[in-house]
């Protein structure tokens, strides 16, 4: 299987904006709406602007995120909590909003800009995404850039496909973890993590 770094580092095309507009138009037509209307005739050409930055995550190559600070040394963990962040699910086009806590081991001393953890959780987030994938992809980007002695990620998420239709469930949580290297095999270190991230004072 490829490693999904190499298929999110391939080449993508441009977003074609005035297909945006085709598509949102047909479906105005389709819930029978009249796309002349004074109130939504404008809507196509909006929808493909939100949609040129909601998926921006596309356009962006990740090629240059998470590389290491040169001339520092640490080897004790790292967290980044509460980072907030809004995505698309890929099955309906619905919005899921949440936070993310995110923790690595240095190995050799390599860190990374703290702001570039956010940074990547919110190129990744910007794609047609399910929550549990987009989990992986920031843990496994962590180890390969990185190579720490681990890493992990929990994503605390709304899902609106949830909340405003089937079974109507507003208010519940989606929780993911993705727990790599030392994470997963010393829970004194899994523990010091989540009781970090649990602490509100």
């Amino acid at each position: 299987m490829l490693n999904f770094l190499t298929v999110f580092l391939k080449e993508r095309p441009l977003m074609d904006k005035k297909k945006i507009e085709k598509g949102v138009r047909l479906i105005l037509e389709g819930i029978g709406e009249d796309p002349e209307r004074a109130g939504i005739k404008d809507t196509p050409r909006r929808i493909a602007e939100l949609y040129e930055e909601i998926f921006s995550g596309l356009q962006t190559p990740t090629e240059e995120i998470l590389k290491p600070i040169e001339g520092e040394s640490h080897d004790e963990m790292v967290i980044l909590k509460d980072i907030p962040f809004y995505s698309v699910c890929e099955h309906h086009l619905l919005p899921f909003i949440g936070k993310a806590h995110i923790a690595y081991v240095p190995s050799g001393g390599k860190i990374v800009g703290l702001s570039k953890l956010a940074r990547a959780m919110e190129i990744f987030a910007k794609r047609p995404q399910v929550q549990e994938r987009l989990t992986t992809q920031l843990a496994d980007l962590i180890m390969e850039k990185l190579k720490p002695k681990g890493a992990m990620v929990i994503i605390d998420a709304e899902h609106l496909c949830l909340s405003m239709r089937g079974i109507k469930k507003p208010n519940a949580r989606t929780m993911t973890s993705a727990v790599r290297g030392i994470f997963r095999t010393k829970e004194s270190t899994r523990i010091e993590f989540l009781e970090l991230i649990n602490r509100r004072d």
